[in-house]
């Protein structure tokens, strides 16, 4: 699916205020083969605070990744708001939680995942609130990753959540759509066109909760279907358009 680029930044600047939501992997930092293997451009932390004061605090990385670990590749300080671990944790810029409390990985899931990946030689990464399957590196074990991964949930209650080579549990009370939605219901985003940026399957609902309040998405990449609006090429297009 191809879809129209974004009208330029400053374009939409002048028809309103603007609420940006920022997937991080695949959309401001390119994927790498595990999670910690990741490669932030130098001064991304400090571009993206400065595009925060643009929008007067109205900017959001919204992201799978604890957020706590994106402060760490970043350079130790998150200097926007955030929601991690799929919208289980929404903070605001100055790092106080907004809406309910994340919920713990039961130790009884973190046991499971990790025999689970041992045995078949996934990668396993653990999360503040929830816990992920990789198969970059070993992508003919995606069927067994995900079977493993869906029964597993069904078991717990929790449910699972499908990525580019990644398969994780989470809680399931909590998506990137309804960070988006928590972020809307608080100041300084309540009353901005809401817009949100990524490439997964995950930012999906992020895109139909910006389409909801008068806003749209814009997916970095290719999929056949996809409820964003518009399109960016790559991770180096996303930069440019946010000026960074």
């Amino acid at each position: 699916m191809t879809l129209p680029s974004p009208p330029l930044l400053e374009e939409l600047f002048a028809q309103g205020p603007l609420a940006l939501f920022l997937d991080f992997d695949g959309t401001l930092v390119e994927l790498a083969p595990t999670p910690d293997a990741i490669a932030p451009r130098d001064g991304l932390a400090g571009a993206l605070g400065e595009l925060s004061e643009r929008l007067g605090g109205a900017c959001a990385i919204v992201s799978g990744r604890a957020l706590d670990d994106i402060a760490h590749h970043v350079g130790g300080t998150l200097p926007v708001a955030g929601a991690g671990s799929h919208g289980a944790d929404v903070r605001d810029a100055g790092g106080a939680p907004l809406g309910a409390a994340p919920g713990a990985l039961p130790p009884a899931i973190e046991t499971a995942m990790r025999s689970f990946a041992e045995t078949e030689e996934l990668g396993f990464e653990v999360k503040p609130h929830g816990a992920a399957l990789h198969y970059r590196e070993n992508p003919a074990k995606a069927e067994a990753a995900h079977a493993f991964a869906d029964q597993l949930a069904a078991d717990h209650g929790w449910v699972t959540q499908s990525g580019k080579c990644v398969v994780e549990l989470v809680e399931g009370r909590a998506d990137k759509g309804s960070a988006v939605r928590t972020f809307m219901g608080a100041e300084p985003f309540a009353g901005a066109r809401p817009i949100f940026i990524g490439d997964d399957l995950t930012d999906e609902k992020g895109f139909a909760a910006c389409a909801d309040m008068g806003g749209f998405g814009i997916l970095v990449g290719e999929r056949a279907n996809t409820a964003a609006q518009h399109q960016l090429p790559n991770v180096a297009s996303v930069h440019r358009w946010l000026g960074l």
